[in-house]
């Protein structure tokens, strides 16, 4: 399998394409796209058998990805029409998984104290909790309401457990009928950096995207369905550079169209080179923008509106 280095199943289907000269769709996987306005636009990747399992390296399932653009000035407007877009992607996913009562646990995945990884922790903190309204005070709630709880289980480094064994323990006690799980992913184009949001239904391999895999939380380790809500905070300074080359080879284009050369240098996977110059020096950072607290910020908001109104009955 490649070395996709990525979360985004959007992304993971573009490479392979790519690496192997594909022009039409890959067997096993069907993609749709939808754009709502000039800033954002919806793409779903769905994989349907093994063989597309097995080229981009992602389980059959569902994968949403919503692309906002020009989060770094977004007004509250903006944030909020992100937020109903979010809701809508969601809201369809979680009536496949659970009824419109069923026990949800949020999760926020990450570490709070490191901004590109504070995403989770910063969302569970906007999510309306419901469960224990409901079991002491019920008269303080509408009575259709639906029982939800949040965690923001830290990480192996400061914990010492593994967020599965955590989460283990809790599913075992306050039994949801689904969780959702939000944590920060990693991505292969700079555009993508705090502007993008994948959903999927298939659970998470926490750590994955930055070669540090973690056990996975899924249906399969938890017993329960699992939703995965990913943002890109980091990526490579090898995707960096190649993206850089990218951008220089077209402007050298502009002057020089016929230069064989050039194109030859545009149509090969500048990553793989580039990362194989960087790695042996440790020089293949992890890197993000200098503008991510304020990225965060927004995406949080986005993230925890979305959640609220995706698991709560419309009229609610």
């Amino acid at each position: 399998m490649m070395n996709f280095r990525t979360d985004m199943a959007v992304e993971r289907r573009d490479l392979y394409k790519k690496a192997n000269d594909i022009e039409n769709e890959i067997d096993g996987i069907e993609t749709e796209e939808e754009t709502v306005d000039n800033n954002i636009k919806v793409s779903r990747v769905n994989v349907t058998n093994e063989n597309g399992e097995q080229a981009i390296g992602k389980k059959k399932g569902t994968y949403i990805t919503i692309d906002i653009k020009n989060l770094k000035i977004a007004s509250e407007p903006d944030i909020q029409k992100a937020s109903e877009v979010l809701t809508k992607e969601l809201r369809n996913l979680v009536s496949k998984h659970a009824g419109p009562q069923d026990p949800l646990l949020v999760v926020g995945l990450g570490n709070i104290y490191v901004t590109p990884d504070s995403l989770g922790p910063k969302v569970v903190q906007d999510i309306d909790i419901t469960r224990h309204i409901m079991e002491y005070v019920p008269h303080a709630i509408d009575k259709d309401a639906r029982p939800v709880s949040a965690i923001s289980p830290g990480v192996l480094g400061t914990t010492g457990i593994e967020t599965l064994e955590i989460l283990k323990g809790i599913v075992d006690n306050i039994k949801p009928k689904l969780i959702i799980i939000i944590d920060a992913l990693a991505s292969r184009s700079m555009e993508r950096i705090s502007s993008s949001v994948q959903l999927a239904d298939t659970g998470i391999v926490p750590g994955a995207g930055v070669g540090n895999k973690r056990k996975e939380i899924t249906i399969e380790t938890l017993g329960v369905p699992v939703i995965a809500i990913g943002i890109p905070t980091v990526v490579e300074a090898a995707t960096i550079a190649a993206d850089s080359l990218d951008l220089f080879i077209k402007k050298l284009q502009e002057e020089a169209k016929s230069n064989e050369y050039l194109n030859k240098i545009q149509e090969e996977d500048k990553y793989e080179m580039i990362k194989e110059v960087l790695t042996p020096s440790d020089y293949n950072f992890i890197v993000t923008p200098k503008e991510i607290d304020e990225l965060i910020e927004n995406m949080s908001s986005i993230v925890a509106r979305g959640i609220n109104f995706a698991v709560q009955k419309e009229n609610n």
